[in-house]
């Protein structure tokens, strides 16, 4: 009988908070910092502020190998727990609702940038690898479909490197932009999430653009993005048909695969969500969870604007990085134009 990982797991829980601390430790001072800057401009909140001070620090000097452990902590772990979080501020009911009501909106919008990293990106003459990726990061969840797809289409660390660079930079200007967007247009809160979960794709840039907008406007936009995240699954499958074909051989399509797919914060938001449901978590926690939520947020988007490396998206090329901006019209406008024609505004 091994006993050894179970024995072994104190020390081995010592040794990564020793690798994480001191990372994680300068996110949550940014966060800090971000938050009393939103005390101070509530149009703005602790998001916002919070990606432009790690960015710029990052400019000055990149995490070096101490920091960067915590840093990539905060901006991926944080972050999904603070997903999990804001479960407690649904019903299972309305994640349904929301659900059905921003599947036509969001499929159209899913299509329409597929579509368009297909034939743009082939008329740019751009690798067909990077172009997918591109695509999918775009289309459906950021780093999350980039890193769900990669191993299907069996892409080098190169491309995903430079996609989920190029996806970032432009999740960031939706960041600071779409906010008085929505402002611009009228947009009530419930619009705004639908817009904001649709149209931005990366989770934490959706968190932080409808956290800017309205704390109203979160709920809604992130249950959108989640179903919007589910999206990884049919197209991973696709994708692994597609190489199955073309090569004769490829990703093996089985349940398990299948399951693997799913997001591990998805799971964690709807059970909390259900704990809200049945009035577990009585109101009282709730807003505390939001709180908590909202710090952790500032939190992993000072993790994010850490890691930003500007320099590998200049040196990579231009070209790929048209095709980002140009792919991120087309939701915007997709997604707008959808939103139009349902009637959200």
């Amino acid at each position: 009988m091994q006993v050894s990982p179970v024995a072994t797991l104190p020390k081995r829980l010592v040794g990564r908070g020793r690798e994480i601390w001191p990372g994680l430790a300068v996110c949550v001072l940014i966060a800090a910092a971000a938050a009393v800057i939103g005390r101070f401009v509530p149009l703005v909140g602790s998001a916002i502020p919070a990606v432009v001070i790690g960015v710029a620090i990052s400019l000055v000097r990149r995490p070096n190998a101490r920091l960067s452990p915590g840093v990539t902590y905060a901006s991926k772990f944080v972050l999904q727990l603070a997903v999990v979080l804001l479960g407690s501020q649904l019903s299972l009911q309305s994640i349904v609702t929301v659900g059905a009501e921003s599947l036509p909106v969001m499929l159209v919008s899913l299509v329409v940038c597929l579509l368009g990293a297909f034939l743009i990106g082939r008329a740019m003459r751009i690798e067909r690898d990077i172009r997918t990726l591109i695509g999918v990061g775009t289309g459906i969840c950021g780093a999350s479909a980039i890193a769900a797809v990669s191993p299907v289409i069996r892409a080098r660390s190169s491309d995903i490197a430079y996609a989920i660079s190029t996806v970032f930079l432009f999740n960031i200007l939706a960041v600071m932009i779409f906010p008085f967007v929505g402002h611009a247009l009228g947009m009530t809160p419930h619009a705004f999430g639908l817009f904001a979960g649709t149209a931005v794709n990366d989770t934490s840039s959706v968190v932080a653009a409808a956290g800017v907008f309205s704390a109203s406007a979160l709920g809604f936009a992130v249950v959108v993005k989640l179903v919007r995240t589910l999206m990884i699954i049919p197209i991973s499958v696709a994708l692994a048909v597609v190489e199955a074909r073309r090569e004769g051989q490829g990703q093996r399509i089985t349940a398990g695969w299948l399951l693997r797919l799913v997001p591990w914060f998805l799971v964690g938001f709807l059970l909390v969500a259900g704990l809200a449901s049945t009035g577990i978590i009585a109101p009282p926690a709730a807003s505390i969870l939001n709180e908590i939520s909202v710090f952790l947020v500032a939190t992993a988007l000072a993790g994010v604007g850490l890691s930003t490396n500007i320099a590998a998206i200049r040196t990579a090329g231009l070209r790929p990085l048209a095709l980002g901006g140009i792919l991120s019209l087309i939701v915007t406008g997709t997604t707008l134009g959808m939103m139009f024609v349902t009637g959200h505004i």
